[in-house]
């Protein structure tokens, strides 16, 4: 029997297929479609998200045939956001990104005086622009018909579960975002009320644990994917808590990072401890948090810079391995440095991405060197703060497609002045919601067991000293340099 780990990020969806010992069977993904139809603004269609996850649960099944046998199925998708659907449980409007900043006066309204220290005491965070209490704020504001045509608001695991399952439902892990109590994990009808919002209280959707069994796959859901029908789907996770499970940083004193879109950095506690610059949120299991400190300056950087500069594989992609390959031949010492703020920054939203020091003898691979770098660096400007207040356990665990590069991870060790460990799980966030599904359906006794019998570390390294003392010098300027742009 074996276990499906579905994974919807802002930019791919994933599918993976595993068994029992954590093992990858199959795989396969799917590119999201993302457009901008106005500054700020970022979005997809809710039907064409369901309908790349649908194909690529097909190309999953393709690969092991007909005969096998799926005891269940997780789910694990981006937070923030909306996805809002109307009684029909269909579309109101295209889906909100987490990284869209539409809503970014809302959130600076809410980012200080006497709604943002309540704000911070009931639920954990302040809100963000692309938070639920901003962007729902705005619709309520700018799209008055959408808003009042809302019937659930969701978030994109959701959306998929309720597509495989026809149930409504979320977890407190995404329900966090905005509205749920920091200390009951429960809906908070006191933070609807201090952001304007209390007419939501009937679209906030019911809150079932992350391993609970949610539904089952449908008679039309297992039409379109060849899925079995009636297969049990677990309700899933906000996909940096199934990464984290994912590659076994489940503990307390646990701390994880993500390569990825956004810069996550995350530590697990027994007690929730709030402070602006992270969020303090439900994790997998009660009496266990997740603190956050988090931007949407990651991995994406590097995305970005390869569409512009290159190097492009012979099909005409993007090609991040030889871009990072390609990094690595430059000499750091005359390196430009690189603020890695094009969707956000953690100093204040004014702040903006550039090379500093671009001199005309730099060429590609000294601008992508500084790329590396500059993300490594927005990654210890976040830990560094979770360090002043909780003890993290060493080695650092890290996830993401960055996670792929042994070099990425080596100059993430030595900006960190911490070990780091990549573990076998090839998609951290699949693998997670995989194992969420093994212990709703009782193949695993709780998180610890579904760790242990799955995660292993395949690459452990440790920060060079020589290295540690220069990055921290090119640290220190950039460092400089952002909070000047802040200021």
């Amino acid at each position: 029997m074996l276990l499906l780990g579905i994974d919807s990020g802002q930019t791919v969806g994933k599918v993976g297929l595993y068994d029992a010992a954590g093992r990858e069977v199959a795989a396969a993904s799917a590119p999201n479609d993302i457009s901008t139809p106005q500054p700020r603004w970022i979005e997809r269609d809710m039907e064409q998200v369901w309908q790349q996850v649908a194909a690529a649960i097909r190309d999953v099944l393709a690969q092991v045939g007909p005969d096998v046998v799926i005891g269940g199925i997780g789910i694990c998708g981006h937070n923030d956001g909306a996805y809002l659907v109307d009684e029909a449980l269909a579309p109101v409007r295209s889906a909100i990104l987490a990284t869209d900043t539409r809503a970014w006066e809302y959130s600076a309204r809410t980012a200080v005086g006497d709604v943002a220290e309540r704000s911070m005491a009931l639920t954990g965070q302040v809100p963000f622009a692309a938070s639920p209490a901003s962007l729902c704020a705005w619709l309520r504001d700018t799209e008055p018909d959408s808003y009042r045509r809302v019937r659930w608001a969701l978030f994109c695991k959701d959306w998929l579960r309720l597509r495989l399952t026809g149930q409504v439902a979320t977890d407190p892990t995404d329900g966090s975002a905005s509205f749920v109590d920091l200390i009951d994990r429960g809906w908070s009808a006191a933070a609807l009320e201090l952001f304007g919002l209390a007419d939501l209280r009937t679209a906030m959707p019911p809150m079932l644990a992350s391993t609970a069994v949610a539904g089952t796959v449908n008679a039309a859901a297992a039409a379109l994917t060849g899925l079995a029908f009636g297969i049990p789907v677990v309700t899933g996770a906000h996909d940096v808590d199934a990464a984290a499970l994912g590659i076994g940083a489940v503990g307390t004193g646990a701390a994880s990072l993500v390569l990825g879109t956004f810069s996550i950095n995350q530590v697990v506690a027994q007690q929730p401890v709030t402070d602006p610059r992270w969020q303090a949120r439900a994790f997998l299991e009660p009496g266990k948090w997740l603190h956050m400190s988090t931007s949407p300056a990651g991995a994406v950087n590097l995305d970005w810079a390869i569409r512009r500069l290159g190097p492009y594989t012979p099909s005409g992609e993007p090609d991040p391995a030889a871009a990072v390959a390609e990094a690595m031949t430059a000499s750091a010492v005359d390196a430009p440095l690189f603020l890695p703020f094009l969707f956000g920054s953690p100093h204040g939203d004014t702040v903006q991405a550039s090379w500093i020091g671009l001199r005309g003898w730099h060429g590609r691979a000294e601008m992508l060197h500084a790329v590396l770098e500059g993300v490594a660096f927005n990654h210890r400007t976040h830990l560094r703060g979770l360090q002043e207040v909780f003890a993290i356990e060493r080695p650092v665990r890290v996830c993401g497609g960055g996670a792929r590069s042994a070099d990425w991870t080596q100059m993430l060790a030595d900006v960190l002045d911490l070990p780091v460990e990549v573990t076998d799980a090839a998609e951290a966030g699949t693998r997670g919601a995989a194992l969420l599904a093994g212990i709703g359906t009782g193949v695993y006794a709780d998180l610890a067991d579904a760790v242990a019998r799955t995660v292993h570390v395949v690459r452990h390294q440790e920060p060079r000293p020589v290295q540690v003392a220069y990055r921290d010098h090119r640290y220190q300027r950039y460092l400089a340099a952002a909070l000047e742009e802040a200021s």
